[in-house]
């Protein structure tokens, strides 16, 4: 089998390594040596075996740390050393989660977890305490801190920061396993902001599918950084976040390609999902007033960006003429009156190419769609 027909291998979240790490400490709080391998069960009810990378134990404490291996997904996590300590807690304290090294702290509201507490996530918090329970007892006082190294330069490559997760990733997972380019952890992103954005009393977010667009939609509108949602080519996974979870105003900013994509009815807006079509750009062209030879001009282009620079030489407003297709495209997700689209297509200088305005999402020609 050549290496490029190969399927793709499956990971471990960081919520399974942790909740692996916390069992082998537990075993070996309890009982003076790890086991290893360690085995737990994920949410799904499969048995996996995990090998222990470090290992110690002091005078009341021990601590096990696993390699986390995403597979074949491009995860910011991938080989990081993901450790749990466990201590004996004050009596009558339960279980208490805390943020080692390389874990991040929750700040801000509108997260799963509340502010002040460990960036460990619902269901790995569940795991960790269905293994403590398993080899400690049921109402185990115990303290269960979770580190990683190289955990705070590794969250400045992900949403924390504007999340309001401060000093390191946070700890993930519903499944415990990472399916490959599922960029679950990024849909994951935009979900939370959302939240923090509506838990922090902003009526008005604005997706972007790149730096420029958000930088510019930031200097459009005057936004806090908690109203920018970095979707990238998610534009789909925000809106129908939003569409369950309502903001009144809703921006979506990108490039000319990007929200050409999204005019012709795209959701997920990644070429590997398709191209911007340029025979469908020529007819919004012609819609917009171009004549006979600016079509063929446009059709013949080499890329978007040369099909606007064409368009504008003939003075045809097509950005203004997609921003309003793309509107389209996301007030048909919504179908909400009392949530208003805004589209705003710029270029790679952030320069406006085109403009939708705020309008409500709804079509009152056509009935509301029941939920």
């Amino acid at each position: 089998m050549n290496e490029e027909d190969r399927p793709l291998k499956r990971g471990w979240t960081t919520g399974a390594c942790a909740t692996a790490a916390t069992k082998a400490a537990c075993v070996a709080l309890k009982a003076g040596q790890f086991p290893d391998p360690v085995e737990i069960v994920l949410p799904g009810g499969q048995n996996v075996a995990f090998v222990l990378a470090r290992n110690e134990r002091g005078d009341g404490w021990a601590m096990a740390g696993i390699v986390k291996d995403a597979g074949d997904d491009p995860d910011v996590t991938h080989g990081a050393l993901v450790m749990s300590t466990v201590r004996p807690g004050a009596a009558g304290s339960g279980l208490v989660y805390k943020a080692g090294k390389g874990v991040g702290t929750v700040t801000r509201p509108g997260l799963p977890i509340p502010p002040g507490e460990a960036s460990i996530n619902p269901v790995p918090r569940k795991m960790i305490a269905g293994v403590v329970a398993e080899v400690l007892g049921e109402g185990a006082d115990v303290e269960v801190e979770i580190s990683v190294a190289g955990g705070e330069e590794m969250a400045l490559k992900t949403l924390n920061p504007r999340l309001g997760i401060l000093g390191g990733i946070s700890i993930l997972g519903t499944t415990g396993i990472v399916i490959p380019y599922s960029c679950s952890a990024w849909i994951h992103s935009i979900h939370r902001g959302v939240d923090v954005a509506r838990a922090m009393g902003f009526d008005h977010v604005a997706g972007s599918t790149g730096n420029a667009s958000e930088l510019a939609v930031q200097k459009f509108h005057g936004l806090h950084e908690v109203q920018l949602i970095d979707m990238g080519d998610f534009v789909g996974g925000m809106l129908k976040y939003i569409r369950a979870h309502p903001v009144a105003k809703v921006t979506i900013a990108g490039g000319v390609a990007k929200m050409t994509k999204l005019a012709q009815g795209l959701l997920d807006l990644h070429s590997s999902r398709g191209s911007a079509d340029l025979d469908g750009l020529a007819a919004v062209a012609v819609e917009a007033g171009a004549d006979t030879e600016l079509e063929g001009r446009i059709k013949g282009a080499n890329t978007v960006a040369e099909a606007f620079i064409e368009a504008n030489k003939a003075g045809i407003a097509i950005g203004d003429a997609v921003a309003a297709a793309a509107w389209r495209t996301a007030a048909d997700v919504f179908d909400n009156p009392d949530l208003a689209v805004e589209i705003l297509v710029f270029n790679r200088d952030g320069e406006l190419m085109g403009h939708a305005p705020f309008a409500a999402s709804h079509n009152p020609s056509r009935p509301l769609k029941r939920r």
